[in-house]
């Protein structure tokens, strides 16, 4: 683990795999860490230099007052670019990721060499979902990530992975139960109130987009959107439901690979 300090604290990260590869930067859902990527590392260092992070209001990096919005977010992840001299990177981002992802795309593209964005949306949800999610975990505090992290295996993991995974699926919703309150009602108004659907053409990455079939969070319907939105965008779809790179595993972790190591 490592630290970049920004201007409000420190951000927390990861490198794994062999320097003067191209670097692959991975971008972890909302309630999750950087270690909700574990899986794909074996697979991705033999082609990538891969460089994760927490998310600010995540794991171990800085937790600031909240509402944050995706922009913020967004450009927490230049900031480390930055920091580590690295001008041009592939980005692959879930949910909240995808979202984050897909705002580097709009508005920092030239620092994009290849864009994935999965189980994710150009807009997710709306007020009447995350307003109160946000007022009972400001509320109850670590009480109400305990209930979140109790609810999540539903949603984030078919029923038949998460009776055959029990040890995957507990290892991955631990992550949220240990969410900073304040962290994660913060980055739910930043999912609030994001909303891309307007902005998509401005994405000229090379993007994939990928979706699950079993995903109630974020249904395929907006991957499509997505794909049909950004110019030669392709679109790969896989029976999971939310956390579709931990449920999926190697199927997915090579679709990737193939994506990004293809001449585009």
């Amino acid at each position: 683990m490592a630290r970049v300090q920004l201007a409000e604290g420190e951000l927390n990260y990861q490198i794994d795999g062999a320097a003067g590869k191209p670097v692959l930067v991975l971008s972890n859902s909302l309630g999750t860490d950087l270690r909700m990527w574990d899986t794909q590392i074996e697979a991705f260092t033999q082609h990538f230099q891969v460089l994760r992070y927490d998310t600010r209001g995540h794991g171990q990096s800085l937790v600031t007052p909240g509402p944050y919005s995706i922009e913020q977010l967004g450009r927490d992840v230049l900031a480390l670019l930055d920091a580590l001299q690295l001008d041009r990177v592939h980005f692959c981002g879930l949910s909240m990721g995808g979202l984050i992802g897909q705002w580097l795309g709009i508005h920092a593209g030239q620092r994009l060499h290849k864009l994935v964005v999965c189980n994710t949306a150009a807009k997710i949800a709306g007020p009447d979902v995350w307003n109160p999610r946000i007022e009972t975990v400001l509320r109850d505090g670590a009480a109400a990530m305990v209930a979140l992290r109790d609810a999540s295996i539903a949603r984030w993991f078919t029923p038949g992975f998460a009776t055959a995974h029990p040890d995957q699926a507990k290892r991955i919703t631990d992550m949220l139960a240990a969410t900073s309150p304040e962290g994660y009602a913060a980055n739910c108004g930043a999912v609030r109130d994001a909303d891309f659907r307007e902005h998509l053409g401005m994405i000229k990455a090379p993007t994939l987009v990928i979706a699950g079939t079993e995903d109630a969070v974020t249904p395929p319907a907006g991957g499509h959107f997505i794909e049909e939105h950004v110019n030669g965008a392709e679109y790969a779809q896989f029976h999971a439901a939310h956390l579709s790179n931990v449920e999926i595993g190697a199927p997915f972790s090579q679709r990737v690979i193939d994506f990004l190591t293809a001449n585009h």
